[in-house]
């Protein structure tokens, strides 16, 4: 089983990346779930989504405590929330802003993974260029394809236009090539 655990704010899309997450590997034949942790429901509000996918039934419906990888979508949550506890040195870590592990204050944090395994993508930027609104959701998705290998840019790209047909979908489709592709194809290790 692969979990994945969603960090952000409430009107950042962070439940919906989940649910994309989990239709994208759906898609690909895999088991999955998705399922929101709300504390106060309003924008600007600390949100956490989780999706977990495997080749097997998935019995739990526990929150994540150990991801496999943590996708943060507003990087001012990094010292303010326990975010990354439970996140193993074996995981993938994905953040949301323009600056450096170091930058963030990270660098200690980070030293031990792989760095195959790490990355920052500018998805709120994509968002606003090519989806005309700070959503990072999308871009994080694409991007995430291409750090972890765990589902394809195409099913990414499926589930968005599922969920948003029309312009919308195009859009978002859109920025999550563009993060795909600022990462490139990484190793998978």
């Amino acid at each position: 089983m692969f979990q994945v655990r969603i960090h952000g704010r409430g009107g950042q899309g962070v439940v919906t990346a989940a649910e994309l997450l989990s239709v994208a590997a759906f898609v690909e034949g895999k088991h999955a779930q998705a399922f929101p942790s709300f504390g106060s429901e309003r924008t600007g509000a600390p949100v956490v989504s989780f999706c977990r996918f495997a080749d097997e039934p998935i019995r739990s419906r526990e929150p994540i405590e150990q991801p496999d990888a943590l996708i943060v979508q507003d990087p001012t949550l990094l010292h303010q929330v326990d975010l990354l506890a439970g996140l193993g040195t074996g995981g993938y870590l994905l953040v949301n802003t323009t600056r450096s592990f170091e930058e963030l204050g990270l660098g200690e944090f980070v030293a031990g993974f792989r760095p195959e395994r790490l990355a920052t993508v500018p998805a709120t930027e994509i968002a606003r260029e090519l989806v005309g609104k700070p959503l990072p959701n999308a871009a994080l998705l694409g991007a995430f394809a291409a750090l972890t290998g765990r589902v394809t840019l195409a099913s990414v790209k499926g589930a968005i236009l599922e969920r948003f047909p029309g312009e919308t979908g195009l859009r978002n489709v859109a920025a999550a090539e563009r993060a795909h592709d600022a990462l490139g194809v990484s190793a998978h290790a």
